[in-house]
């Protein structure tokens, strides 16, 4: 997938994967439960009308493809910044 120039999909998974690559993405559905990959990643919610998915697949592969960005926190760093809450929470809960 890294590889690709457009990826057509209806898991929100893959919606994460293509932003966190910086691959634009159309989403075959109504709807999505990541919207920040709309909001600020790659991800276009096409619906399922097989002519504007065509029309947007065609316009993407043209090179009109969502940029986005990476969206906030999404660095790698969750694990960390769960520890840091814990270590808080403990030296707290010592310190009472």
């Amino acid at each position: 997938m890294s590889q690709a120039s457009l990826v057509l999909t209806d898991s929100g998974g893959l919606q994460e994967e293509t932003t966190a690559l910086g691959i634009p993405c159309l989403t075959l559905r109504e709807n999505t439960e990541r919207p920040v990959t709309v909001t600020e990643g790659t991800n276009t919610v096409v619906g399922v009308d097989p002519e504007r998915i065509i029309a947007a697949a065609r316009s993407a592969l043209s090179g009109n493809g969502k940029a986005g960005r990476i969206p906030a926190l999404w660095d790698g760093k969750a694990s960390e910044r769960i520890a840091d809450v814990f270590r808080s929470w403990w030296e707290r809960r010592r310190a009472s």
